[in-house]
C-alpha cells in the first residue's frame, strides 16, 4: 500500500482482526453462513496483506500475481453462488476489486510503487473511471451498512443477550466487520 507507515500498519492490523474474527465465526455458522463468513475471511487476510505499507515490506514481483489468481479465483466462486443469493454480488464486487488492486500495484502494472512511478496510461493509480466507480460503490456500501448496524444494535440491547452461539454469531457484529472492510477498501482504492 502506498502512503505513510503508521495507517498502513493501522489499516493491515484492522483488517487481519477482521479477518480473524470471520474465520472465528464460520465455525458457528452452517451452509451459507459459512461460506459467507470464510469468503469474508478471506477478503480480511488478503487485505491485510496487501495493506502492509510498500516502504517497509515489498511483495516479490510474483506476489501480486498470486494476489490476483488467489481473488480471481474468489470472483469466479462468487460468481457461481450468485445463483444463490444477492449477498454474493458484494463478494463478486470486493474479489474483483482486490484483482483490480493487484494488476494496478504489480510492478509495471501501472501504480506508483515503493516511490517509483509505473508504465502506461494508468500510472496515478489504475483506470481513473473505475477506480472512482469502485470508490462510489464502497462510498455507498459503509453507508448502507453502517445505517443496517444501528437498528440492529438497538434492537439487541432492548432484548437482551444473543440467542445462543455466544459473541462469534453475533448479527452486529457480523455487520460490523463488512462495515469495517468496506471502509478498509474504499480506503486501499483511495491509496492507488
Amino acid at each position: 500500500m502506498h502512503g505513510p507507515a503508521m495507517p498502513g500498519w493501522l489499516l493491515m492490523a484492522l483488517c487481519a482482526v477482521t479477518g480473524a474474527y470471520c474465520l472465528l465465526r464460520s465455525g458457528g455458522e452452517t451452509g451459507e453462513g459459512r461460506r459467507a463468513a470464510r469468503a469474508e475471511a478471506l477478503m480480511g487476510f488478503g487485505m491485510a496483506a496487501m495493506a502492509v505499507p510498500a516502504a517497509v515490506m515489498t511483495p516479490p514481483v510474483w506476489g501480486w500475481g498470486v494476489y490476483a489468481g488467489l481473488f480471481g479465483v474468489a470472483s469466479l466462486r462468487a460468481l457461481w453462488s450468485l445463483r444463490r443469493g444477492g449477498h454474493h454480488m458484494h463478494h463478486l464486487v470486493g474479489s474483483s476489486a482486490m484483482v483490480y488492486m493487484a494488476l494496478t500495484m504489480a510492478p509495471g502494472g501501472g501504480a506508483a510503487h515503493g516511490g517509483h512511478a509505473g508504465h502506461g496510461v494508468a500510472a496515478a493509480g489504475g483506470v481513473p473511471l473505475l477506480t472512482g466507480l469502485l470508490l462510489a460503490y464502497y462510498a455507498v456500501y459503509v453507508l448502507w451498512s453502517g445505517s443496517r448496524l444501528i437498528p440492529v444494535a438497538a434492537a439487541t440491547a432492548g432484548g437482551g443477550g444473543p440467542a445462543g452461539g455466544g459473541w462469534s454469531t453475533r448479527p452486529e457484529l457480523a455487520l460490523a466487520c463488512r462495515l469495517t472492510m468496506g471502509l478498509a477498501m474504499f480506503a486501499m482504492l483511495l491509496t492507488l
